[in-house]
């Protein structure tokens, strides 16, 4: 199995959502804080999926 490197804006998307689900946890973020754990694993797939797949 080959793996690939994500993309930048692949890679800065995945940043983004773990950043605003780890800043959710300290501050009130309206519709993150209540699904703060779901846009982390989000982030995480995304970069799991960019990393399997070519051209993601």
């Amino acid at each position: 199995m080959k793996l690939n490197a994500p993309k930048n804006i692949t890679w800065i998307i995945a940043l983004v959502l773990g950043l605003l689900a780890i800043l959710s946890r300290f501050t009130s973020l309206p519709i993150i804080t209540d699904n703060n754990f779901w846009v982390l694993a989000i982030g995480w797939a995304l970069l799991i999926l960019a990393t399997y797949l070519k051209d993601l």
